[in-house]
Order: structure tokens, then sequence, then C-alpha cells
């Protein structure tokens, strides 16, 4: 039975619904405080967090990683941390690599062509 940490009773103690990340909110009715007697740590876990920031440097937009693993608010404050550029090489690149890429130069058809 629970016991209400403010009168140390642990009679009349009835369920008040949960909090935001899942425990149980619990109502003493002797002296009508609310009180979670298990309470779940807030936040994710590091192994979460090392995901996300795994997947943003993969190439995933930030948006795309909050979406995938749940995760949001914490994921724009880590990267508003970090400095604005990344450092460079420190000496003269020899082998640089470029991706494709197709670009069209023309005329594009506003004209029907009916």
């Amino acid at each position: 039975m629970n016991q209400c940490p403010h009168c140390h009773r642990t009679d009349q103690q009835v369920k008040n619904g949960k909090t935001v990340a899942g425990s149980q909110v619990v109502k003493c009715k002797v002296c009508n405080r609310k009180y979670v007697p298990q309470p779940l740590p807030a936040g994710h876990s590091v192994a979460t967090r090392q995901q996300a920031i795994r997947l943003v440097l993969d190439g995933n937009s930030q948006r795309q990683a909050a979406r995938h693993l749940g995760v949001a608010n914490w994921l724009k404050a880590y990267a508003d941390g970090l400095p604005p550029t990344l450092p460079g090489p420190d000496g003269p690149v020899e082998v640089a690599e470029q991706d494709e890429l197709f670009t069209f130069i023309g005329e594009k058809k506003t004209k029907s062509t009916s």
C-alpha cells in the first residue's frame, strides 16, 4: 500500500491518473494532496540519444531522426550547442570526393503541347 509523504497515512489512497512519463499519480483523501510513489526518470536514455546523433551524422535531418526515434526537443538543443563551423583539415587536401549531380540547363516547356 502507498504511504502519503505528507501525512504518512496508508489508508484512503486512491489512483489519480498518470504523469507524462507514465508514472502512477496517487491522491491522499485525508490531506487531499497528490504524489507519485515511484517516479520514472524523465528524458531519454543515453543509447537513444547516441542513436539519434548517429542518424543525424549519417545524413538524416533532425526532423527525420526525431520522428524515427520519437525524440524532438533535446536534439535541437544539442544541435544549438554545437560550434557554427566544423573543424577543417589540418593540411592541404590531396584527394576530394564529389557526388554525382545532374542539372538540367535548357528551355522549360511552358506552353500547352496540344
